[in-house]
């Protein structure tokens, strides 16, 4: 398979590379990878729209899927002219780049003129970079990560899809639906369509994003360490019982959310500003930012190195024993929180 993403990449100037593509119109060779998998198949859409202006075509457009690709499949694709368009559009899937490809070197080097040639990974993977097909294509090509927006990127396309339901947004409205549902947009599409049926003024409200929108397990920890920082047992256990009863959130990925929260709140008790959490964090919104040093005041720093510490010891329970995940979640956020 392809690497899983380390570095950090800068922000994809979308509009700027949509502006590119429709000025020098579709290149030979593309590596299209990255988090925002919905701006990666839009920019796709965009390429077969300049391959294909009458329409697509799937005599000119070919999908050939695989960790090794077939070499002769390939070859035959590129070699086949088109005929009811000016160009021919090659989509490559599945490819392994950790795999030796090359078999694949020759007709990279070779696409002719009128051949779109496309690489395309999976959001969650990216291209080993020491491969001799990732620097081909990155010496001849065109490479393109997508990456999550930034906030006044997304929250201007969040206003663009309500506007497209008839609906405008309060801007705390749009970030309340980021901070519940996520960052990725083909996640919030759903959730846009959904809070703007549910919305019975013009203006879709705070209210109506609360009553409707999906909670991703991220926004829950927000939620569960806010509430242990101000000790409401209570509402912190009914918090913790939702987060387990989501089907993408198991005992041990709540303990990795925990740690991965505990280690930024330290991280706000040192930094001056939002802004310097960011950098700091990883953290892409300073919404986000802002709350996390909120509440990291609520929180005594010992309280919070000791708090990481009980992940730690739970996490190796998990793998070493015999032993109630819920159970010993549940004891660890007690502990968590009367000895802060």
């Amino acid at each position: 398979m392809a690497t899983k993403k380390g570095k950090k990449e800068a922000p994809l100037n979308y509009a700027a590379e949509i502006k590119r593509l429709k000025e020098e119109g579709p290149a030979r060779l593309y590596l299209l990878w990255g988090e925002e998998d919905y701006l990666r198949d839009s920019y796709l859409g965009e390429i077969r729209k300049l391959c294909f202006p009458e329409g697509d075509d799937s005599f000119q457009h070919r999908v050939i899927r695989g960790a090794q690709p077939d070499v002769h499949e390939l070859r035959d694709a590129m070699d086949t002219l088109p005929f009811f368009s000016e160009r021919s559009l090659i989509e490559i899937r599945e490819v392994d780049f950790s795999k030796n490809q090359d078999d694949l070197i020759p007709l990279v080097e070779d696409i002719p003129d009128y051949c779109t040639l496309v690489f395309l990974l999976d959001r969650e993977e990216e291209p080993n970079g020491r491969s001799r097909l990732t620097k081909l294509i990155r010496e001849k090509g065109r490479d393109i990560c997508f990456t999550v927006q930034d906030q006044n990127m997304l929250i201007k396309w969040i206003v663009r899809r309500f506007a497209f339901y008839g609906k405008s947004v309060e801007m705390e409205a749009a970030t309340r639906l980021i901070y519940l549902s996520g960052t990725q947009m083909k996640g919030l599409i759903p959730e846009i369509e959904k809070t703007a049926a549910y919305a019975a003024g013009e203006k879709v409200t705070v209210a109506d994003v609360n009553a409707v929108a999906n909670r991703i397990p991220e926004a829950g920890i927000f939620d569960l360490t806010d509430a242990m920082a101000e000790r409401r047992f209570q509402h912190a256990a009914g918090i913790l019982a939702d987060l387990m009863a989501q089907r993408d959130s198991g005992v041990p990925a709540i303990l990795s959310m925990l740690s991965v929260q505990f280690r930024r709140l330290l991280l706000a008790q040192q930094a001056e500003n939002s802004r310097e959490l960011m950098s700091l964090s990883g953290l892409k919104y300073e919404f986000m930012a802002r709350r996390l040093m909120a509440s990291s005041r609520n929180f005594r720093r010992e309280g919070l190195q000791r708090a990481l510490l009980l992940c730690a010891g739970a996490d190796y329970r998990l793998k070493t024993e015999a032993v109630d995940e819920k159970q010993l979640l549940r004891e660890t956020v007690m502990r968590i929180m009367l000895e802060n």
